[in-house]
């Protein structure tokens, strides 16, 4: 293949690569909420909690320079049927998040919110108060939080950039079909190494220490992290035994590579480990 038309892939590859990380990152239940309101004229823009380690305080933070305004927060564990407890939230001051140095000094609104068992979750609303204006957020719709167990860095950092590396290489090994080049067996094997190691082995390492089982997927529990990662994952030796035998195979790498695309289109961690605070047994699945 020419260096030209290699460049050109490789470039549509680092595309569609970064776009998918992106999509997954806005949609996954595990992200901050962004959320925009208005009070009194003014627009705010917050990143609500969703997931909290534990033995870490987890702080509900709503940066608010003007210091007339005030915030209650609502609070209760997800999906029992108890009271909401309504906390005052706290002004103080603070830093922005800065590559270097404290960064820029704040103004903001604070609360801690309990610290739940290992899957437990929080839902939690705000109600914002100026003057005599009030703005609720999320009242309608409450943001879920959930717990989650210490993860090491050493097990954590591997197990994220192995995750890249096998959607990089995927993407460029069906991309290599797709445009008829010679090295789609080389990106399968890259692929097939990496997302078995990242997904299959360290995936339900990090599970275990941020929920405490190993694998919650077919066919013990219903998470579908689990389930598609293995999924997609069979389609990949699928695709590398028969271009093991026909280097010229097209269709499977090709398919194992739409597979692998529709699988980061799946938010992460949806249907994912969720304590049962009646039983006290952690859940997978989607439940309504």
């Amino acid at each position: 293949m020419k260096k030209t038309n290699s460049f050109l892939l490789w470039t549509l590859t680092i595309i569609i690569t970064v776009s998918t990380m992106i999509y997954q990152r806005m949609t996954g239940p595990t992200y901050p909420k962004k959320v925009t309101t208005e009070l009194a004229g003014q627009e705010y823009n917050f990143g609500l909690l969703r997931s909290n380690e534990i033995g870490t305080p987890c702080e509900i933070n709503l940066e608010i320079e003007d210091k007339q305004v005030e915030a209650n927060i609502f609070f209760k564990r997800y999906k029992v049927d108890e009271p909401w407890k309504e906390v005052k939230m706290q002004r103080k001051a603070s830093h922005k998040k800065a590559f270097f140095g404290e960064g820029e000094k704040t103004e903001i609104l604070t609360a801690t919110l309990p610290e739940q068992p290992s899957a437990g979750k929080v839902e939690y609303h705000i109600d914002l108060y100026k003057d005599k204006e009030k703005v609720s957020i999320a009242a309608e719709k409450p943001i879920v939080l959930r717990f989650k167990g210490f993860v090491p860095r050493s097990v954590l950092i591997p197990h994220v950039l192995l995750m890249i590396i096998s959607l990089f290489i995927g993407m460029r090994a069906g991309i290599e079909a797709i445009f008829g080049g010679n090295k789609t067996f080389k990106f399968t094997r890259i692929t097939l190494i990496a997302f078995g190691i990242g997904g299959l082995i360290l995936g339900p390492i990090v599970q275990k220490y941020a929920f405490g089982e190993l694998w919650t997927g077919w066919p013990f529990g219903g998470d579908w992290t689990d389930n598609k990662t293995l999924f997609a994952w069979i389609f990949w030796v699928v695709a590398f035994f028969i271009l093991r035998k026909n280097p010229k195979n097209r269709t499977w790498p090709i398919i194992a590579m739409l597979v692998l695309f529709a699988m980061y289109m799946i938010p992460h961690s949806m249907g994912g480990s969720e304590l049962n605070n009646e039983t006290g047994q952690i859940e997978t699945g989607i439940k309504k």
